[in-house]
C-alpha cells in the first residue's frame, strides 16, 4: 500500500472497529432490557430492529451526500449521528422509558448508515483492485475484535451481579421496585456515554486529516440512483446481503438468550460464551483474508455458506451445550461473509460505486425483518432452537449468490441505457 493511502487505510479500519463495537452491545443490551422492562422475545428483538430500520432510512440520503460531497464529508456525519445516539442513552435511562432506548438505537445506526457505506467501498479503492475484497476483509477484522471485546466489557458494564426475576421485582414495593430499575437502566450509561465520546475525538482527526476523495462528476450523477441496478450482480448482492445480516443479527445478537434457554446457563456464563463467539468471528475474518491469497473469493464464500447450513441444522435439532457450539462455529465460518458479498457486489461499477454501496447498506434492513420472525417462531413453540431455522435459510441464499449470483453481469433487458 502506497504511503499515501496508509494513513486513511489506518483511520478507515478504526471507523470498523467503533461500529462493530456498539453493534455487539446489542446481545448484551437485550437480555438486560427484556428482564428490566418484562419484554418477549418478540418485543427484546426491537432492539435490532431499531437499529437496522436505522440502516434502511439512512442508506440513500448517505449515497446522495457521498455523491455530492464525497467520503470525508459522509464520514463526518455519520460520526456525528453516532456520537449524538450514544449520549441520548443517558436520558433513557434517567425516565426508563423503552422507546427513548429505541430511538436513540435508531439514530446511532442512522450513523453507522453513514460509515457503512463510506467507508466500505473507501477501503476497496484505496489500493490494489485486484486485492480489494482481501483489504476490505482485513479492514472488517478489526470489527471481529470489536465483536470479541464488546460482550466481554459490555457483561462487566452492563449485566446485574445478583439480577432478580420478574417475579421478585413484582413482589417489591412501588418505591423499591422504581428505585431497583433505576438502577438497572443506570447501567448502560457510563458505556455509551465513553463511546460516544471516543466518536467526538475520531470526528476530530477525520475533520483535520487529509484524505484522497473524490465527488462524482455532474454527468454521473444525474444517472439516477437507482441506474446501479442495471448491474445483475449487484441486484444478487443486495439480496444475499439482506439474508446474510439477517443471520448474523439472529445469530450473535441472541447469543446470550439462546445459550440460557438452549444450554441452560447463566446470562453471565453466556456472555463468556458470547465473546467466545466475537473471537471466533475476529479470527475467521483474519484467516480467511488469508485464505482468500488461494481461494477465490466466491469459492469461499460458498463452502462457508454449506458450513454455516450444516451447523443452523445442529442448532436447530441438537441438544445442550453442543448446540452452543454449533452457534460460535457459525460466528467463524461467517465473519467473511459481509465484506465478501460487499466487494463482489460492487465491483465493476465504475461511477455507480457510490449508489450501489448505499443499496447494498440499505439491504442491512435485513436484520430488522429476520429477528422478530425468529422470535415470533420462538414465542410460538416455546422452543428457541425452533427459530434458527431463520438463518439456515438464509444461508442458503448466500450459497447461491455465492454460486452464481456474483459473476458480473448487466441487466441491459431491464433497464435499458439512455439514448442520446
Amino acid at each position: 500500500m502506497k504511503q499515501k493511502t496508509l494513513l486513511p487505510f489506518i483511520l478507515i479500519t478504526s471507523l470498523f472497529f467503533f461500529w462493530g463495537f456498539i453493534h455487539n452491545l446489542d446481545p448484551i443490551l437485550i437480555p438486560h432490557l427484556r428482564r428490566v422492562f418484562s419484554l418477549t422475545t418478540v418485543e427484546a428483538s426491537l432492539v435490532d430492529s431499531a437499529v437496522y430500520i436505522g440502516y434502511f432510512l439512512m442508506a440513500v440520503p448517505a449515497g446522495v451526500i457521498m455523491r455530492k460531497y464525497g467520503y470525508k464529508t459522509g464520514i463526518l456525519t455519520g460520526l456525528s449521528f453516532f456520537a449524538a445516539g450514544c449520549f441520548l442513552f443517558i436520558p433513557a435511562a434517567n425516565t426508563m422509558v423503552y422507546g427513548l432506548f429505541l430511538s436513540a438505537l435508531v439514530i446511532v445506526a442512522c450513523g453507522l448508515a453513514m460509515l457503512e457505506t463510506a467507508a466500505n467501498p473507501y477501503a476497496t479503492i484505496l489500493g490494489d483492485p485486484e486485492t480489494a475484497t482481501q483489504r476490505l476483509n482485513f479492514a472488517q477484522s478489526f470489527n471481529g475484535l470489536a465483536a470479541f471485546l464488546a460482550p466481554i466489557l459490555g457483561a462487566k458494564l452492563i449485566l446485574s451481579k445478583n439480577p432478580l426475576d420478574a417475579s421478585q421485582v413484582a413482589a417489591m414495593a412501588d418505591a423499591a421496585r422504581k428505585s431497583y430499575l433505576l438502577s438497572e437502566t443506570a447501567t448502560v450509561k457510563f458505556p455509551y456515554t465513553v463511546l460516544g465520546a471516543a466518536i467526538l475525538v475520531v470526528w476530530c482527526i477525520f475533520f483535520f486529516a487529509k484524505m484522497p476523495d473524490k465527488k462524482d462528476t455532474e454527468e454521473n450523477n444525474n444517472q439516477g440512483f437507482f441506474h446501479a441496478l442495471k448491474h445483475r450482480h449487484l441486484s444478487w448482492a443486495v439480496i444475499a446481503q439482506f439474508f446474510y445480516v439477517g443471520a448474523q443479527v439472529c445469530i450473535l445478537s441472541f447469543l446470550v438468550l439462546f445459550a440460557t434457554k438452549a444450554a441452560g446457563i447463566s446470562e453471565k456464563e453466556a456472555s463468556n460464551y458470547s465473546g467466545a463467539a466475537g473471537l471466533a468471528f475476529m479470527l475467521g475474518r483474519f484467516i480467511g483474508t488469508y485464505l482468500m491469497r488461494f481461494i477465490q473469493p466466491s469459492k469461499l464464500l460458498a463452502m462457508y455458506a454449506v458450513i454455516c447450513i450444516l451447523l443452523s441444522l445442529v442448532t436447530i435439532l441438537g441438544s445442550g451445550i453442543i448446540t452452543l457450539y454449533a452457534t460460535i462455529g457459525i460466528a467463524f465460518f461467517m465473519s467473511i461473509m459481509f465484506p465478501t458479498i460487499f466487494a463482489l457486489g460492487i465491483e465493476g461499477l465504475g461511477p455507480d460505486t457510490k449508489s450501489g454501496s448505499s443499496l447494498i447498506i440499505m439491504s442491512i434492513v435485513g436484520g430488522a425483518a429476520l429477528p422478530p420472525i425468529l422470535g415470533f417462531i420462538a414465542d410460538r413453540t416455546n422452543n428457541i432452537q425452533n427459530g434458527y431455522i431463520v438463518p439456515a435459510l438464509s444461508f442458503v441464499v448466500i450459497l447461491l449468490f455465492a454460486l452464481k449470483g456474483y459473476k458480473v453481469k448487466r441487466i441491459e433487458s431491464i433497464i435499458a441505457e439512455p439514448t442520446v
